[in-house]
């Protein structure tokens, strides 16, 4: 399977909940602000590569993680990348889409407002990990229910 998290820029959540699903990151405490800048596209993928998929690494189950910056379009780019997967010949059940936005909050949303729209990172950055380590424990919750549902998925119905 091909697993995408997905968020609006790409560049937070998404990043973050893909490294919690490769084992990046630990799943029992909050990464520190050195862990989240370790992270290769944690705030500083662009506006215009939204839409562009970024691969983070393989899980154990050896399931390819990806990440992916949606935008404005909730739909669109899942339907794009579903579209643009079958033409190559991909079978598009084979890919796997997370949405990591309900764990998004105020906080990161400023902070990536300053870092990504406006270039503001020195402002910007620092409230964006501030947000991520807060949005953490949803974020967990998101990819312990997303394994649960590939390995279910997958047919062995134990978590990955």
């Amino acid at each position: 399977m091909l697993v995408i998290y997905y968020c609006y820029g790409g560049t937070h959540s998404s990043p973050v909940a893909a490294a919690l699903h490769t084992g990046l990151l630990p799943a029992e405490r909050i990464p520190t602000r050195k862990e989240l800048l370790q992270l290769p596209w944690f705030d500083r993928i662009q506006t215009d590569q939204r839409g562009q998929l970024f691969f983070v690494g393989k899980d154990q189950a050896g399931n390819a993680i990806y990440i992916c910056g949606r935008g404005k379009e909730r739909d669109g780019i899942a339907q794009a990348i579903k579209s643009g997967f079958s033409l190559s010949g991909g079978d598009s059940q084979e890919l796997f889409f997370v949405d990591t936005m309900p764990a998004v909050n105020l906080v990161m949303r400023v902070g990536g407002y300053l870092s990504r729209r406006l270039g503001l990172v020195a402002l910007g950055r620092p409230l964006a990990i501030l947000g991520a380590q807060l949005a953490f424990p949803q974020l967990l919750r998101i990819v312990q229910a997303a394994k649960g549902e590939l390995a279910q998925i997958q047919g062995d119905g134990e978590p990955r």
